[in-house]
Protein backbone atom coordinates (compact mmCIF):
# COMPACT_ATOMS: atom_id res chain seq x y z
CA UNK A 1 0.00 0.00 0.00
CA UNK A 2 2.80 2.56 0.98
CA UNK A 3 4.84 1.40 -2.12
CA UNK A 4 1.22 2.02 -4.16
CA UNK A 5 0.85 5.33 -2.99
CA UNK A 6 4.65 6.93 -3.63
CA UNK A 7 4.11 5.68 -7.22
CA UNK A 8 0.66 7.50 -7.40
CA UNK A 9 2.17 10.59 -5.65
CA UNK A 10 5.25 10.39 -8.21
CA UNK A 11 2.97 9.87 -11.58
CA UNK A 12 0.82 13.13 -10.37
CA UNK A 13 3.80 14.98 -10.02
CA UNK A 14 5.47 13.89 -13.15
CA UNK A 15 2.45 14.83 -15.06
CA UNK A 16 2.68 18.19 -13.99
CA UNK A 17 5.69 18.80 -14.43
CA UNK A 18 6.01 17.57 -18.28
CA UNK A 19 3.08 20.30 -19.12
CA UNK A 20 4.31 22.79 -21.57
CA UNK A 21 5.51 25.86 -19.40
CA UNK A 22 4.71 28.35 -22.28
CA UNK A 23 5.80 31.80 -21.67
CA UNK A 24 7.80 33.11 -18.66
CA UNK A 25 4.95 34.69 -15.85
CA UNK A 26 4.17 37.78 -14.91
CA UNK A 27 4.42 38.89 -11.33
CA UNK A 28 0.85 39.91 -11.88
CA UNK A 29 -1.93 40.59 -14.09
CA UNK A 30 -0.17 43.79 -15.92
CA UNK A 31 3.77 44.39 -17.33
CA UNK A 32 5.69 47.27 -18.87
CA UNK A 33 8.56 46.30 -21.56
CA UNK A 34 11.32 48.68 -21.54
CA UNK A 35 12.80 48.47 -24.98
CA UNK A 36 15.71 50.75 -23.61
CA UNK A 37 17.27 47.57 -22.01
CA UNK A 38 15.26 44.73 -23.27
CA UNK A 39 13.46 43.64 -20.08
CA UNK A 40 9.88 43.49 -18.82
CA UNK A 41 8.68 45.14 -15.09
CA UNK A 42 5.69 43.39 -13.43
CA UNK A 43 3.20 42.66 -10.67
CA UNK A 44 4.28 45.23 -7.85
CA UNK A 45 6.90 46.01 -8.69
CA UNK A 46 5.62 47.89 -11.49
CA UNK A 47 3.48 49.24 -9.23
CA UNK A 48 6.61 50.36 -6.70
CA UNK A 49 8.39 51.56 -10.29
CA UNK A 50 5.15 53.77 -11.44
CA UNK A 51 4.37 55.17 -7.94
CA UNK A 52 7.18 57.43 -8.33
CA UNK A 53 6.88 60.41 -10.78
CA UNK A 54 10.65 60.10 -11.49
CA UNK A 55 11.36 56.83 -11.71
CA UNK A 56 13.46 56.62 -14.96
CA UNK A 57 15.22 59.12 -13.02
CA UNK A 58 15.63 57.70 -9.71
CA UNK A 59 15.65 53.82 -10.71
CA UNK A 60 16.77 53.68 -13.88
CA UNK A 61 15.31 50.87 -16.70
CA UNK A 62 15.44 47.38 -15.31
CA UNK A 63 18.52 45.54 -16.13
CA UNK A 64 17.25 42.25 -15.76
CA UNK A 65 14.29 40.42 -15.48
CA UNK A 66 13.10 39.39 -11.80
CA UNK A 67 14.16 36.20 -10.22
CA UNK A 68 15.37 34.99 -6.90
CA UNK A 69 18.52 35.74 -5.43
CA UNK A 70 20.04 32.78 -4.32
CA UNK A 71 21.55 34.25 -1.01
CA UNK A 72 18.09 35.50 0.24
CA UNK A 73 15.90 33.44 -1.54
CA UNK A 74 13.85 36.16 -1.77
CA UNK A 75 12.36 37.94 -5.47
CA UNK A 76 14.57 40.76 -6.90
CA UNK A 77 15.11 42.51 -9.89
CA UNK A 78 18.03 44.68 -10.82
CA UNK A 79 17.67 48.05 -12.15
CA UNK A 80 20.07 50.78 -13.42
CA UNK A 81 20.54 52.56 -9.98
CA UNK A 82 18.97 50.25 -7.62
CA UNK A 83 17.27 46.67 -6.63
CA UNK A 84 14.33 46.00 -5.84
CA UNK A 85 13.32 43.01 -3.31
CA UNK A 86 10.06 41.67 -2.81
CA UNK A 87 8.69 40.79 0.66
CA UNK A 88 5.55 39.09 1.14
CA UNK A 89 5.37 38.74 5.04
CA UNK A 90 4.80 42.98 4.85
CA UNK A 91 1.10 44.21 4.91
CA UNK A 92 -0.19 45.19 1.51
CA UNK A 93 1.70 48.19 -0.06
CA UNK A 94 4.79 47.72 1.90
CA UNK A 95 6.20 44.17 0.19
CA UNK A 96 8.52 45.84 -1.91
CA UNK A 97 11.88 47.10 -0.74
CA UNK A 98 15.04 48.76 -2.00
CA UNK A 99 18.35 47.26 -1.39
CA UNK A 100 20.32 49.19 0.94
CA UNK A 101 23.01 49.34 -2.11
CA UNK A 102 24.76 52.53 -0.60
CA UNK A 103 25.32 50.95 2.16
CA UNK A 104 26.52 47.86 0.81
CA UNK A 105 29.06 49.58 -1.75
CA UNK A 106 30.36 52.48 0.58
CA UNK A 107 34.01 53.05 0.85
CA UNK A 108 34.75 56.18 2.62
CA UNK A 109 36.31 58.69 0.51
CA UNK A 110 37.92 62.22 1.30
CA UNK A 111 36.05 63.89 3.30
CA UNK A 112 35.11 67.89 2.70
CA UNK A 113 34.16 70.41 5.29
CA UNK A 114 31.63 72.87 3.38
CA UNK A 115 29.08 72.33 5.39
CA UNK A 116 26.85 75.59 7.14
CA UNK A 117 24.22 75.67 8.92
CA UNK A 118 21.87 77.04 6.30
CA UNK A 119 20.60 75.53 3.84
CA UNK A 120 21.35 71.97 5.25
CA UNK A 121 19.24 69.91 7.18
CA UNK A 122 20.54 67.69 10.20
CA UNK A 123 19.82 63.76 10.69
CA UNK A 124 19.39 62.05 13.95
CA UNK A 125 22.90 60.05 12.64
CA UNK A 126 24.53 63.07 12.64
CA UNK A 127 24.85 63.49 8.69
CA UNK A 128 23.33 66.55 6.89
CA UNK A 129 22.77 67.04 3.72
CA UNK A 130 22.68 70.29 2.25
CA UNK A 131 22.21 73.13 -0.75
CA UNK A 132 21.49 71.24 -4.10
CA UNK A 133 21.73 67.70 -3.03
CA UNK A 134 18.69 68.30 -0.10
CA UNK A 135 16.92 70.16 -3.18
CA UNK A 136 16.70 66.67 -4.75
CA UNK A 137 16.37 64.76 -1.84
CA UNK A 138 13.53 66.13 -0.88
CA UNK A 139 12.00 66.66 -4.32
CA UNK A 140 12.28 62.77 -5.25
CA UNK A 141 11.30 60.51 -1.75
CA UNK A 142 13.35 61.48 0.70
CA UNK A 143 14.11 58.77 2.93
CA UNK A 144 11.66 56.18 1.60
CA UNK A 145 13.38 56.56 -1.24
CA UNK A 146 17.13 57.29 -0.21
CA UNK A 147 17.20 56.12 3.07
CA UNK A 148 19.41 58.37 5.82
CA UNK A 149 23.22 59.84 4.60
CA UNK A 150 25.64 57.79 5.66
CA UNK A 151 28.16 60.02 4.87
CA UNK A 152 28.81 63.98 4.53
CA UNK A 153 30.35 65.35 1.33
CA UNK A 154 33.09 63.66 -0.09
CA UNK A 155 35.25 63.35 -2.93
CA UNK A 156 35.53 60.45 -5.16
CA UNK A 157 36.76 59.86 -9.09
CA UNK A 158 36.99 64.10 -9.15
CA UNK A 159 33.52 64.62 -8.43
CA UNK A 160 32.15 65.92 -5.07
CA UNK A 161 29.30 62.89 -3.59
CA UNK A 162 27.49 62.10 -1.00
CA UNK A 163 26.38 58.85 0.05
CA UNK A 164 22.98 57.43 1.35
CA UNK A 165 21.80 53.98 2.18
CA UNK A 166 20.48 53.40 -0.75
CA UNK A 167 22.17 55.38 -3.26
CA UNK A 168 25.27 57.58 -3.71
CA UNK A 169 24.22 61.65 -5.18
CA UNK A 170 26.89 62.90 -7.55
CA UNK A 171 27.74 66.77 -8.27
CA UNK A 172 27.80 67.68 -11.99
CA UNK A 173 28.97 71.07 -12.64
CA UNK A 174 28.87 70.80 -16.32
CA UNK A 175 25.27 69.85 -16.59
CA UNK A 176 22.26 72.32 -17.33
CA UNK A 177 20.47 73.87 -13.87
CA UNK A 178 18.40 71.40 -12.77
CA UNK A 179 20.16 68.30 -13.27
CA UNK A 180 23.41 68.77 -12.17
CA UNK A 181 22.54 66.42 -9.04
CA UNK A 182 23.40 62.67 -10.84
CA UNK A 183 22.33 59.53 -9.31
CA UNK A 184 25.56 56.88 -9.41
CA UNK A 185 24.46 53.81 -11.26
CA UNK A 186 24.67 51.79 -8.26
CA UNK A 187 22.46 48.91 -9.95
CA UNK A 188 24.69 48.15 -12.33
CA UNK A 189 28.05 48.54 -10.04
CA UNK A 190 26.56 46.34 -7.50
CA UNK A 191 25.21 43.20 -9.97
CA UNK A 192 29.10 43.31 -11.16
CA UNK A 193 30.12 43.80 -7.63
CA UNK A 194 28.98 40.54 -6.42
CA UNK A 195 29.74 38.30 -9.44
CA UNK A 196 25.63 38.05 -10.50
CA UNK A 197 25.62 35.86 -13.73
CA UNK A 198 26.07 38.56 -16.75
CA UNK A 199 23.06 36.41 -18.58
CA UNK A 200 20.78 37.50 -16.21
CA UNK A 201 20.89 40.88 -18.25
CA UNK A 202 20.62 39.29 -21.81
CA UNK A 203 17.62 41.49 -23.23
CA UNK A 204 14.09 40.04 -23.98
CA UNK A 205 11.98 39.76 -26.38
CA UNK A 206 9.40 42.20 -26.57
CA UNK A 207 5.98 40.61 -24.97
CA UNK A 208 7.57 37.16 -23.60
CA UNK A 209 5.32 37.47 -20.47
CA UNK A 210 2.13 35.88 -20.03
CA UNK A 211 0.15 37.28 -17.22
CA UNK A 212 -0.79 35.22 -14.13
CA UNK A 213 -4.44 35.67 -13.06
CA UNK A 214 -4.44 33.47 -10.38
CA UNK A 215 -2.36 30.49 -8.79
CA UNK A 216 -3.42 27.37 -7.18
CA UNK A 217 -0.98 25.29 -4.64
CA UNK A 218 -1.40 21.88 -3.95
CA UNK A 219 0.44 19.68 -1.40
CA UNK A 220 1.29 16.18 -0.71
CA UNK A 221 3.05 14.16 1.55
CA UNK A 222 5.54 11.53 0.13
CA UNK A 223 4.96 9.30 3.00
CA UNK A 224 0.89 8.89 3.78
CA UNK A 225 2.22 6.96 7.05
CA UNK A 226 5.79 6.79 8.87
CA UNK A 227 7.58 5.96 11.95
CA UNK A 228 8.03 8.10 15.00
CA UNK A 229 11.18 8.38 13.81
CA UNK A 230 11.10 8.77 9.75
CA UNK A 231 12.15 11.46 7.16
CA UNK A 232 9.49 12.94 5.16
CA UNK A 233 8.99 15.30 2.57
CA UNK A 234 6.40 17.96 1.53
CA UNK A 235 6.00 18.36 -1.98
CA UNK A 236 4.57 21.54 -2.85
CA UNK A 237 2.91 22.43 -6.55
CA UNK A 238 1.83 25.91 -7.65
CA UNK A 239 0.21 26.80 -11.14
CA UNK A 240 -1.49 29.51 -12.85
CA UNK A 241 -4.62 29.49 -14.40
CA UNK A 242 -3.23 28.03 -17.14
CA UNK A 243 -2.37 25.20 -15.23
CA UNK A 244 0.94 25.90 -16.37
CA UNK A 245 4.07 26.25 -13.49
CA UNK A 246 4.65 29.37 -11.59
CA UNK A 247 8.24 30.28 -10.84
CA UNK A 248 9.63 31.95 -8.20
CA UNK A 249 6.06 31.60 -5.75
CA UNK A 250 7.25 31.82 -2.29
CA UNK A 251 5.82 29.26 -0.61
CA UNK A 252 5.98 28.82 3.63
CA UNK A 253 4.95 25.34 4.74
CA UNK A 254 4.24 24.58 8.45
CA UNK A 255 4.27 21.76 9.93
CA UNK A 256 2.83 20.87 13.21
CA UNK A 257 3.89 17.90 15.11
CA UNK A 258 1.63 16.46 17.67
CA UNK A 259 4.93 16.19 19.33
CA UNK A 260 6.63 19.39 19.22
CA UNK A 261 6.55 22.81 18.53
CA UNK A 262 5.17 24.19 14.28
CA UNK A 263 8.58 24.50 12.41
CA UNK A 264 7.65 27.00 9.17
CA UNK A 265 10.32 26.66 6.67
CA UNK A 266 9.70 29.07 3.35
CA UNK A 267 11.35 28.51 -0.02
CA UNK A 268 10.79 29.99 -3.79
CA UNK A 269 9.15 27.81 -6.21
CA UNK A 270 11.49 26.11 -9.09
CA UNK A 271 11.03 27.05 -12.35
CA UNK A 272 8.66 23.66 -12.39
CA UNK A 273 6.38 25.44 -9.94
CA UNK A 274 7.67 23.03 -7.23
CA UNK A 275 9.20 23.25 -3.71
CA UNK A 276 10.56 20.22 -2.11
CA UNK A 277 10.38 20.05 1.64
CA UNK A 278 12.25 17.38 3.35
CA UNK A 279 12.31 17.12 7.20
CA UNK A 280 12.66 14.89 10.19
CA UNK A 281 10.22 13.39 12.26
CA UNK A 282 11.86 12.38 15.98
CA UNK A 283 10.09 10.28 18.69
CA UNK A 284 6.28 11.53 17.45
CA UNK A 285 3.38 9.07 18.98
CA UNK A 286 2.01 6.85 17.38
CA UNK A 287 -1.56 7.06 15.60
CA UNK A 288 -1.28 10.55 15.54
CA UNK A 289 -1.83 13.16 12.87
CA UNK A 290 0.74 15.47 11.42
CA UNK A 291 -0.99 19.06 9.81
CA UNK A 292 0.94 20.73 7.00
CA UNK A 293 -0.50 23.97 5.89
CA UNK A 294 0.85 26.11 2.80
CA UNK A 295 0.59 29.45 1.95
CA UNK A 296 1.87 30.89 -1.44
CA UNK A 297 2.81 34.24 -2.28
CA UNK A 298 3.26 35.90 -5.94
CA UNK A 299 3.41 39.45 -6.16
CA UNK A 300 -0.55 40.12 -4.73
CA UNK A 301 -1.62 36.35 -5.85
CA UNK A 302 -1.94 34.16 -2.60
CA UNK A 303 -3.46 30.58 -2.53
CA UNK A 304 -3.42 27.76 0.12
CA UNK A 305 -3.31 24.04 0.82
CA UNK A 306 -3.38 21.31 3.21
CA UNK A 307 -1.98 18.14 3.71
CA UNK A 308 -1.36 15.35 6.43
CA UNK A 309 0.35 12.11 7.13
CA UNK A 310 -0.08 9.66 10.16
CA UNK A 311 2.27 8.42 12.15
CA UNK A 312 2.24 4.52 13.08
CA UNK A 313 4.54 1.69 13.93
Amino acid sequence: MKQFVRSLVVFFILTLLLQPAGGVRAQEGSSDYFSQTGHNVSGEFLRFYRNNPNAEQVYGYPITEAFTDARSGRLIQYFTRVRFEFHPENPEGTRVRLSPLGEYLYQPGGPLDIFTPLGCRSFSNGKAVCYDFLEFYENNGGEAVFGYPISGFEFLNDRIVQHFQNARFEWHPGNAAGSKVVLADLGRAYFSFIGEDPGLMSPRPAGDIIDVLSIQARAFSWKAVTQPTDIQTIYVIVQDQTLSPVKDAITVVTIYFPNGSPRSVSLPTNEYGVVLIPFELVDQPPGSLVVVYVQVYYQGKTSSAVTSFRIWK
